[in-house]
């Protein structure tokens, strides 16, 4: 998988999946295409955080730093981004699916962010994995306090975003 080339080692993780009852064509379509902020809670929370208002698919993340780092057709999106993500400004850095393995600078983390798509006779299952990687000692103290209290809206966001793919693919099938 992609995110196991970007990130095979990281130091905090997070992985939440749901059974959709779709193709795994229609999944994968739906989740490029589907306007995140349909949902009032990721809406929210995207707007607390200072990510882009209003409409806002995966792509449109790289507004925010993200990158898409690669994709494989109908199985595997991966997002990618480094920074100081516990700091108010963040200090994102230029990462792209060319130098994001060697980023290494220290104070600083990269994540990735993976939504893969795996079918299996009428269902599909959707999963989205985080990695983060923190590179120094330093950052992965305030990044592991960050997460203390970011960790449950962070997994709340990928909930739901699931659950909008679920309903829409499942709609349109």
């Amino acid at each position: 998988m992609l995110i196991d080339e970007f990130l095979p080692k990281y130091d905090f993780v997070e992985t939440h999946d749901i059974k959709v009852s779709a193709s795994a064509e229609t999944v994968f379509g739906i989740m490029n295409e589907v306007d995140l902020c349909e949902s009032p809670i990721i809406r929210t929370l995207f707007f607390l955080r200072g990510l882009p208002n209003g409409h806002l698919r995966l792509r449109d993340l790289k507004k925010s730093g993200f990158e898409i780092l690669g994709t494989q057709e109908n199985k595997e999106l991966l997002l990618g981004l480094a920074g100081k993500f516990w700091t108010l400004r963040g200090e994102m850095q230029k990462v792209n699916a060319d130098n994001f393995r060697e980023f290494d600078k220290k104070g600083f983390a990269k994540a990735v962010w993976n939504f893969s798509v795996d079918a299996k006779g009428n269902e599909t299952c959707l999963t989205t994995e985080t990695r983060i990687r923190c590179l120094d000692d330093a950052s992965r103290r305030s990044f592991g306090f960050y997460w203390t209290f970011i960790q449950p809206f962070s997994g709340l966001i990928r909930r739901e975003m699931l659950k909008i793919v679920k309903q829409k693919a499942e709609m349109s099938a």
